[in-house]
């Protein structure tokens, strides 16, 4: 363990252990996790700065690749930028720059430092090939270009050459050694049409070196149109023959020609705040002028503003518009933005843009009246910034397993996101309003202004950054949901608000989803099924800032937290306030308190007890409150605060009815309720999770073993389990009813969030400075996991899902796995046996075996064929054919074949008779000792089908013989009367009377058999019948709210 961990440990109590017996078994070999497995990743649409690479798919398409790292995903544009690939396997290192070719994207990967790399091609998603790369190549390829028979890949100070039709190295091309750090390629490589075999290369110095890829040879070098121009960012060629566009890290923006080396257009595209990296032309001879019908439209973008400027090139170059906010401005180390990438597509009005901001968004030019300024068609994106907090969608009402499939995410770029499971298409953003129209009318989104002025931030018009959020299904409208009159996030204490509001939405439904933010006061309410903001923000009634949130399981209440102690409830449905906790007193009740004081004063004089240690309107928290929850009946709230303390309030007056008092040793930080157990789990500073039972107010469980502070935990969803991630990277699951650490997994920086799906399919987690959702896939659905403890030295070292889905392990794997034996997790069976003869106990049988006992007639005849099987009317073909045919036999006489027939059903009669099966020399052995429980073990492990057959056959004997049918009944008798098998006896019984009931009255003593069953049956039936008529009475009981 790190020695910053142990330092920080010792000022904090010491942490209890279980006390283990044997020896700690040394540290194996890299172990896995037990419970979960790798699924997937989530969450990433464009999430580092390799620019996408777009390739036309026929004359109806285009289908666009970005990378996630280290796999690439391709999005077809038609679809409305649906996902159609991911390629597997993923490569080695972190992809570093793509090309998409033909039906074919090229990939280079690794390289920093020292990293092995490579440069891989993939087709409709899969690795066909690999080219080889020099052994000297020590520097990542930022670029790749394809034009003609060649593949040309930039490095820092190089350039690789291949050929694209055997994927074999050909050359390498240095540029021209000058003062050191000036020949960098800092401007990448570009080709230009009718240029056969020239690639053109921007340098740090200013200059454009012209390369013939063929011989190898330096042809021409463009020097910078001044001396402080600055370094080559961006080349492009024009749809005009011999012309290049060429941006400056100073501002500068060229169009030179190549053939006079002269500049055509000089322009100025800002200071060197706004960088211009990427420069795209449009190609279907519109958009410019003051009508748009004219060629000559120019996009540039940088990575320092969320900009994209359009440029008319016609008369001199002039900014026709620029496109405020086209993705999230960088703002700092925690938010990624700026624009990779700006491309128009080939023959179209349509301009397609990725950002740092983890997106993927495509503009369409057809707005009527003519605007310079493109709408956006299609968006897919993410967080832009770390995951902060998860949430899978509880049950609903109707029990739907929705829940399961959907995943609630928080980040610090102040969004909330909904991911489906099932389809990525369906993830979106819940939307905060039209902030673009917003910024509009603010003068954010100007398109007069020019490109040099500073790029205002749409962020700052959002809901600040979400800390605590809670959820429940039982009202949400879905997509019917009326939001009355349409403006979201209304200041209940302040604004008058619309009767029809309420009204309507009492019809279709309300909010359903609640949040508090970072140094706010106010808590937002969202309509999941609209994916959108909801009508209230509810204040904190002292106001301060809102420290936690919940939500009754009812869906009609909301419960806000704050800083310093204060409670508040809110309705949804109205937006109104409802109640504080502790509720004010009325002037009545404040008189009736002061009574009961005083009384209470005078009985402590004379040494009584006090009557009630609550007092009406007070117990209020004295610092921030970490947890809000209320139980499935509507009954209690509870609530937990770094005061250390615990309060159990009623939540119909407001009243303390309850609390349990830590705050002389531990500061609780969080709550978490499991309302099928009733039990709520809190964490405290001094490490540890501590299970209560809200019904006793008792600790029924100290789980210990965190080595940092718990930054999120969960129930599982049968509330088995507890899962905790703390600082100290490891996640750690304990099994409640042994108590007992039975996984843990160390990852590569600390998980900050996790959630359990209501399913119990998928374990959500996020990890510091992550953008993606990691999901796992719980094993326990289709393997057996041991409950055995773990010591710190079996802690799971494993890598984290991938986008691709490698490396995961499914129900298909689990039931082909072979399980091994873990000598560790051997113990010794408890015997199988009856508790007390008194009671009746079933058998340990599979349901399925005796129910198919019971319907084996039916099961035959709907498995019999509808018809015989034909013979075939020839032989195939590739049977070979017989020389000599066989002779045909003469047709044999019938009678003797009749004969032969009766002559072996007698042998087989007698040879049957000779030998009895185990069956029945069971039943005659328990019939002449008394004891049938060797006979009723052996029909135990009969299947269905031969269980009947054995039945079948039971002979009735003669008079002096053994009856088989009356030993048969006595058997079920005595086990019946033994208390034991009892749905076993029924089912035998029922099918022996199926059978047999031909017989029954042939025979008076099999008569009298059945009259002793019948008896022996009717009497444990009427004590069976009673007990269970009690303990229901009793459950009922318990169950009533009324008691």
């Amino acid at each position: 363990m790190p020695s910053t961990i142990s330092q920080t440990v010792t000022d904090r109590p010491l942490a209890k252990r279980l006390k283990l017996s044997g020896e700690v078994p040394p540290r194996g070999p890299k172990r896995d996790s037990r419970i979960f497995t790798p699924f997937r990743t989530i969450g990433l649409v464009s999430s580092t700065p390799v620019p996408f690479t777009s390739v036309p798919l026929g004359k109806t398409t285009f289908q666009i690749t970005t990378s996630v790292g280290r796999c690439l995903q391709t999005y077809d544009l038609k679809r409305g930028l649906n996902l159609v690939f991911l390629t597997r396997p993923q490569t080695p290192e972190d992809i570093t720059a793509t090309a998409a070719w033909k039906d074919r994207v090229i990939a280079a990967w690794g390289g920093s430092n020292d990293s092995p790399q490579g440069v891989s091609v993939f087709k409709r998603g899969k690795e066909i090939a690999r080219l080889d790369v020099p052994a000297e190549l020590k520097q990542p390829i930022k670029q790749l270009l394809i034009f003609g028979a060649w593949i040309v890949g930039c490095g820092t100070t190089r350039m690789e050459v291949w050929k694209s039709a055997s994927y074999e190295h050909y050359t390498t091309l240095y540029p021209t050694a000058t003062h050191k750090g000036k020949n960098e390629l800092t401007g990448g490589i570009t080709n230009m049409p009718t240029y056969l075999n020239k690639i053109f290369a921007g340098r740090s110095d200013g200059s454009v070196e012209i390369w013939n890829v063929s011989s190898g040879k330096l042809i021409y070098t463009i020097l910078p149109p001044a001396a402080d121009c600055g370094a080559v960012t961006a080349l492009q060629p024009t749809p005009a023959l011999s012309l290049l566009a060429i941006a400056y890290s100073a501002g500068h923006l060229i169009i030179h020609d190549i053939l006079t080396d002269k500049t055509r257009i000089s322009l100025n595209s800002g200071s060197s705040r706004s960088l211009v990296t990427s420069i795209s032309f449009r190609t279907d001879e519109l958009g410019a002028g003051e009508d748009g019908r004219k060629p000559g439209v120019m996009a540039t973008a940088g990575p320092q503003t969320g900009d994209v400027t359009f440029w008319d090139l016609n008369g001199g170059g002039r900014v026709m518009g620029v496109l405020r906010g086209a993705h999230n401005p960088s703002s700092g180390a925690t938010v990624s933005g700026g624009v990779s990438k700006v491309e128009f597509l080939s023959g179209q009005p349509v301009v397609v843009t990725s950002g740092l901001d983890n997106s993927l968004k495509s503009w369409v030019f057809d707005e009527t009246p003519y605007s310079p300024i493109p709408r956006i068609l299609h968006t897919r994106s993410g967080h832009a910034a770390p995951v902060s907090r998860l949430l899978f969608l509880p049950t609903d009402s109707d029990g739907a397993d929705a829940g399961g499939k959907w995943l609630l995410s928080a980040g610090k770029d102040r969004s909330l996101w909904s991911w489906s499971l099932r389809r990525d298409g369906q993830s979106t953003e819940l939307s905060q309003g039209n902030i673009r129209k917003k910024a509009k009318k603010m003068g954010i989104l100007n398109s007069v202004s020019l490109g040099t002025e500073p790029s205002a931030t749409l962020e700052d018009l959002k809901a600040p950054e979400i800390t605590c959020l809670a959820m429940s299904l039982n009202r949400d409208g879905g997509m019917g949901a009326n939001a009355g009159s349409g403006a979201i996030w209304q200041k209940a204490n302040r604004t008058s608000k619309k009767a029809t509001d309420a009204t309507l939405s009492g019809v279709t439904g309300w909010e359903s989803v609640i949040t508090g933010h970072k140094e706010d006061k106010f808590a937002r309410t969202w309509f999941w099924g609209r994916k959108k903001a909801g009508r209230w923000a509810f204040e904190t009634g002292d106001g301060e800032h809102v420290s936690s949130v919940g939500i009754s399981p009812c869906g009609t209440f909301a419960v806000v937290g704050s800083d310093t102690g204060g409670i508040d409830t809110f309705n949804l449905q109205s937006g109104m306030h409802r109640k504080r906790f502790p509720s004010k007193l009325t002037p009545s009740q404040a008189k009736r308190l002061k009574i009961e004081q005083l009384q209470a004063a005078e009985s402590l004089e004379i040494g009584s007890k006090p009557a009630n240690r609550f007092t009406m309107g007070l117990g209020k928290h004295t610092k921030a409150i970490t947890g809000l929850v209320v139980d499935s009946l509507n009954k209690h709230l509870i609530s937990c605060s770094t005061d250390g303390r615990i309060k159990f309030w009623d939540f119909s007056n407001g009243h303390l009815v309850d609390e349990i008092d830590w705050h002389n040793t531990v500061s609780i930080t969080g709550i978490r309720y499991h309302a099928p157990n009733d039990l709520i789990a809190v964490t405290s500073d001094d490490l540890s999770i501590r299970v209560v039972d809200i019904e006793t107010k008792r600790t029924i469980r100290e789980l210990w073993g965190c080595a940092g502070a718990i930054n999120d935990f969960c129930f599982s969803s049968d509330g088995r389990w507890i899962i905790a991630a703390s600082s100290d990277r490891i996640v750690r699951v304990w099994d409640l009813p042994t108590g007992h650490l039975i996984d843990a997994i160390r990852m590569r920086t600390q998980c900050t969030a996790l959630a359990f799906s209501a399913t119990g399919e998928f374990l959500a987690t996020t990890c510091e400075g992550e953008i993606g959702v990691n999901i796992w896939n719980n094993k326990t659905l289709f393997t057996h996991v041991p409950t055995r403890h773990i010591s710190e030295d079996e802690i799971a070292e494993m890598s984290a899902p991938t986008v691709s889905g490698e490396g995961g392990h499914g129900a298909i794997n689990g039931a082909f796995e072979e399980e091994e034996d873990d000598p560790e997790d051997s113990a010794p069976a408890p015997a199988i046996d009856q508790l007390s003869a008194d009671m009746m106990t079933l058998s340990l049988m599979p349901k399925s075996r005796w129910q198919t006992l019971l319907h084996l007639d039916l099961i035959k005849q709907r498995n019999k064929p509808t018809e015989a099987p034909k013979v075939p009317e020839k032989a195939p073909f590739f049977l070979p054919s017989l020389e000599k045919p066989n002779p045909i036999g003469a047709v044999p006489d019938e009678k003797k074949t009749e004969e032969r027939i009766a002559e072996r059903s007698r042998i087989m009669k007698m040879d049957r008779c000779s030998s009895e099966g185990a069956f029945t020399v069971a039943l005659r052995s328990g019939s002449d000792s008394g004891d049938y429980t060797p006979f009723i073990s052996h029909l135990k492990t009969l299947s269905p089908s031969a269980a009947d057959l054995e039945i079948r056959s039971l002979d009735a004997g003669l008079e002096s013989e053994s009856d088989e049918l009356v030993n048969f009944v006595e058997a079920l008798t005595g086990r019946l009367q033994q208390k034991r098998d009892y749905e076993l006896v029924q089912a035998w019984m029922t099918v022996f009377l199926r059978l047999h009931m031909e017989s029954v009255g042939h025979d008076e003593r099999l008569v009298q058999a059945l009259r002793e069953w019948r008896e022996c049956q009717e009497a444990e039936g009427a004590r069976l019948g009673d007990l269970v008529g009690f303990c229901g009475g009793v459950v009922g009981f318990l169950r009533s709210p009324r008691t």
